[in-house]
C-alpha cells in the first residue's frame, strides 16, 4: 500500500527493550535491519530509543512514540522469562487487558508438544486483548499488532521472520533514493561549499561522513531525496563541487 503522491511521508520510531542492551552484555542487531527495511519500502524511521525491562519505562515510551509516529516497532521481552514483560505493559498502555490467547497457544502447539506447554512457555501465548496476531516461522511463538504498534522478538532470526510478515500489511510511501561521492578531503575541507549547495536545496537531504582510509582522513558526502530529477541535480554539483576543489 503506497501513499499518494503529495502525501506526508510514513513515519516509525523503533523501541528496542532489554536490559541487556543497556548494560552492553546483548550487541542490538536489529536497528540496522529494521531501519534498511523500513527505507527500502518507504518508511521513514525517525527515532529510536533503548530502554530497560521496566513496565513504566516502556508504558512511557510507548504512548509518547505512538502518538507521534505512524508505526512504532518494539523488540525484545517477549519470551518466556520473568522479565519477559512486554506484553503486559503494552496492555496497560492501551489500556485493556491480557490473557492466553488461544489463536496464540494453537501456534505454540505446532512448535512445542503440549505435554512441555508449562506455565512459563505459556507466557509467550499472552496477548493484549483487541491485538492482531504476528506470524512467527521460525519457532511459532507469535507477535503481535494493536493499534499502530506491532511488538517483534529480540532474537535477530526470528525478529527478521516477524518483520517480513509485517511489511505487506503496511502503508508504504516512496522510497529515499541516495547517492555517495567521495570527497577525497576530509570533512572541514569541504564544509563551506557543501553548506552552500545544502542551503540552495533545503529539499534534498545532504550528509557528511567523514571515515580514516588507508592514505589518511576522507568523507563520503551522501545526497538524498524521494526525487530522482533532484536526487540528480544535487548530486552532479556536488561532484563538481569536489572535482573544483580537487582541480583547484
Amino acid at each position: 500500500m503506497s501513499e499518494a503522491a503529495g502525501a506526508q511521508p510514513v513515519t516509525a520510531a523503533l523501541l528496542v527493550i532489554g536490559d541487556e542492551i543497556l548494560s552492553g552484555r546483548t550487541k542490538d542487531k536489529n536497528i540496522g535491519h529494521i531501519a534498511e527495511r523500513l527505507t527500502e519500502i518507504g518508511i521513514d524511521l525517525k527515532q529510536v530509543r533503548v530502554v530497560p525491562d521496566e513496565e513504566d519505562e516502556i508504558v512511557s515510551a510507548l504512548n509518547a512514540l505512538r502518538a507521534r509516529y505512524d508505526y512504532v516497532f518494539t523488540t525484545g521481552g517477549i519470551g518466556p522469562t520473568h522479565d519477559d514483560i512486554t506484553a503486559d505493559a503494552v496492555a496497560k498502555a492501551f489500556g485493556v487487558p491480557i490473557d492466553v490467547d488461544p489463536r496464540a497457544r494453537a501456534m505454540l502447539l505446532e512448535y512445542i508438544p503440549e505435554a512441555d506447554l508449562n506455565a512459563a512457555r505459556l507466557r509467550m501465548a499472552r496477548i493484549p486483548e483487541g491485538s492482531e496476531l504476528i506470524v512467527n516461522s521460525v519457532s511459532k511463538a507469535p507477535g503481535f499488532r494493536i493499534g499502530n504498534v506491532h511488538v517483534m522478538a529480540g532474537v535477530p532470526r526470528i525478529m527478521h521472520a516477524m518483520l517480513e510478515a509485517i511489511i505487506p500489511t503496511l502503508r508504504t510511501g516512496t522510497p529515499m533514493l541516495s547517492r555517495t561521492v567521495l570527497a577525497n578531503a576530509k570533512e572541514g575541507d569541504i564544509a563551506t561549499p557543501l553548506a552552500e549547495i545544502a542551503r540552495r536545496f533545503p529539499d534534498v537531504i545532504i550528509g557528511s561522513y567523514p571515515f580514516m582510509s588507508d592514505d589518511g582522513p576522507n568523507t563520503n558526502l551522501v545526497v538524498r531525496s524521494r526525487s530522482p530529477e533532484r536526487l540528480a541535480l544535487v548530486g552532479d554539483l556536488v561532484e563538481e563541487m569536489v572535482a573544483h576543489r580537487q582541480g583547484a
